[in-house]
């Protein structure tokens, strides 16, 4: 019984890895291109999700990519804010 369990682990987080390279944006992924993460989780079962978690994953805490021009929130322009007074 074990042993089915840690199989089903397994297949499990390799599913859920091969399902987060696929969601995963390019150009954000690190170390390797998101094609070649997606043959090594597949094809190594246990090394390749693990590497992909530790390794490959987009980082969360990035700061936010900062667009000039466009529109802004209305807090942000000091006209709004000072046509409130």
């Amino acid at each position: 019984m074990p042993r089915i369990l840690l199989i089903i682990a397994v297949i499990m987080l390799t599913v859920y890895c091969v399902v987060e390279v696929a969601q995963a944006r390019g150009y954000k992924v690190r170390a390797m291109p998101r094609w070649l993460w997606a043959f090594a989780v597949i094809a190594l079962p246990v090394v390749g999700p693990v590497s992909w978690l530790i390794l490959g994953r987009p980082l969360k805490n990035e700061p936010p990519q900062i667009r000039h021009g466009g529109q802004r929130a209305p807090d942000d322009d000091e006209d709004f804010l000072r046509g409130l007074k």
